[in-house]
C-alpha cells in the first residue's frame, strides 16, 4: 500500500527507499525527507546517483509537468541532511542510554547480542577494528546475530553526537531509540551507495577458527 514509483528507474519500492520531492514556491526542488510536505510529490530511489541522475537529466521536470529549479548540489545537499538526522538520532539514543562507547564496551554489546550494529569513525584503527570483527564472529559462532558495521562519520562529528571526546567506537543498542538510529545510520548508508558488506563473511567463517584474515 506504501510503494512508491522511481521517476528514474521505474521501479517500485517501499516508501523508506526511496526520497519524496516537492516543488517549493520559488519552483525549486525541495527533498522531503520527512514526507511532510504539502503539494504535489515525487519520488527517487534514496541513492546519491540515482539523484544525480534525476537532476542532471531533466527528470524532475518531466515528473512534475512544468519548468523547475534544481538546486546545482541537490545530492550533496541530501547527504548533509541525512547526516544531520543520522547524528541527531544517535544523539537522542545516547541521551536513552541505547549507546555504547569505546571499544570494551562496544566489545561487550556485542558479545552480548545487545548490539544492534557497530559503529567505526573513519580515523579508527585497523586494530581496533580487527578486535571488535573477532567479536562480531565470535557472537555468530555462539548462535547469536550477525552485527552489521558501518564507517559513516568521522571522529569530530561522532564525539559532537554523543557529547564525549574521541568517540572511536560506538554501538547501538536494542531499544526504541536504538532501533530509530539503525533506520537511519541505513538510510545513510544506502544513499551513499554502501552495505556492511562484510556480514556474509561474518557468517561464512564464525565456524572456521582458521580463519585470521579480517575483512574490514
Amino acid at each position: 500500500m506504501n510503494d512508491r514509483t522511481c521517476i528514474v528507474t521505474r521501479k517500485t519500492a517501499e516508501t523508506d527507499e526511496l526520497i519524496r520531492f516537492v516543488v517549493g514556491p520559488d519552483s525549486a526542488v525541495v527533498p522531503d525527507l520527512k514526507r511532510v510536505l504539502p503539494g504535489r510529490g515525487c519520488w527517487v530511489s534514496a541513492d546519491r546517483a540515482t539523484i544525480d541522475k534525476a537532476a542532471a537529466k531533466g527528470h524532475f521536470a518531466r515528473a512534475f509537468k512544468k519548468q523547475v529549479i534544481v538546486p546545482p548540489e541537490l545530492g550533496a545537499m541530501i547527504d548533509g541532511l541525512l547526516v544531520r538526522s543520522a547524528l541527531g538520532s544517535l544523539g537522542l539514543a545516547r541521551k536513552a542510554g541505547a549507546v555504547a562507547l569505546g571499544a570494551a564496551k562496544v566489545d561487550g554489546a556485542v558479545r552480548s547480542g545487545k548490539a544492534l550494529l557497530v559503529l567505526h569513525a573513519f580515523e579508527a584503527s585497523d586494530d581496533g577494528v580487527r578486535k571488535i570483527t573477532q567479536a562480531r564472529r565470535a557472537t555468530v559462532h555462539l548462535g547469536g546475530p550477525a552485527i552489521p558495521v558501518y564507517k559513516l562519520f568521522p571522529e569530530a562529528d561522532l564525539s559532537l553526537a554523543m557529547g564525549g571526546a574521541n568517540v572511536i567506537h560506538a554501538a547501538v543498542l536494542a531499544s526504541d531509540a536504538g532501533k530509530a538510529a539503525v533506520k537511519r545510520m541505513v538510510a545513510l548508508d544506502r544513499y551513499r551507495g554502501g552495505s556492511p558488506d562484510d556480514l556474509a563473511m561474518i557468517a561464512a567463517v564464525a565456524g572456521d577458527d582458521d580463519a585470521a584474515e579480517d575483512m574490514e
